[in-house]
This record gives structure tokens, sequence and C-alpha cells, in this order.
């Protein structure tokens, strides 16, 4: 079965107007949708960088106790947290399966494995 939403943790974590730390939070993998609609908005076309936090705005589904990520929230993110989520982005919106050649170091034998998206968070 196809994983389509991933937990995260942040590095730093999101401080809320009130000085509440949310660092715990779900991303979803991202429709075609989510990358086409963006490009019509107006801060993309100023500045194609505002691409990210829109993308992550829609992608990101819970973070704390917030159940709607807004641009401005991610806007406010620390860097660390926001490189993070870009990282996290990639990783979640890349092919699934990613296999690699390998040999055991005791016995010499060589033999592929899987290590798509899956394996990497859990």
């Amino acid at each position: 079965m196809l994983q389509t939403e991933f937990s995260f943790v942040l590095p730093c974590g999101y401080v809320d107007p009130q000085g509440d730390l949310h660092r715990e939070g779900t991303m979803r993998r991202a429709t075609a949708l989510d990358e086409v609609e963006p490009l019509e908005d107006p801060r993309v076309q100023r500045n194609e960088a505002y691409l990210s936090i829109l993308l992550l705005s829609r992608v990101i589904t819970r973070l704390g106790s917030i159940n709607a990520v807004t641009p401005a929230i991610v806007e406010r993110l620390f860097a660390t947290d926001f490189l993070y989520l870009q990282d996290l982005y990639m990783q979640v919106n890349a092919a699934s399966t990613q296999i690699v050649e390998t040999q055991c170091p005791s016995c010499g034998t060589r033999f592929t494995l899987d290590v798509g998206i899956a394996e990497m968070t859990g």
C-alpha cells in the first residue's frame, strides 16, 4: 500500500504568537495541483523562491496542535526547519523505489536493496 502521509520532528520548531513550540507534524504527498496552482500566485511570479513556502503550506497537514498550516506560518519557520522540510518534501515526492547494489563484507555475495522513502521514514 502506498504511504501518503509522513511524520516528522522539526530540528528547532515553530514558535507561535503565544510562545508555544510546535515540533512534531505530518506531511502528505503532493498532488499535481499542489505543484501547478501556486505558479499562478502573484507572490511566486514576483519571486520564484516563494513557491517553496506555498508548496509546504499545502502539504503540511499538521504542525503540533496547528491543523491549518498557512504560508504565514511557513514564512516564520527557522531557516533550519524550512530547509529540513524542503528536503523531506523532496524525499516524500521522489520515486519511492531506489535500488542500490551492495556486497556482503563477510562473504562477498553481491545483492540489491530497496532503500526508498518507506525504509527511510519507517
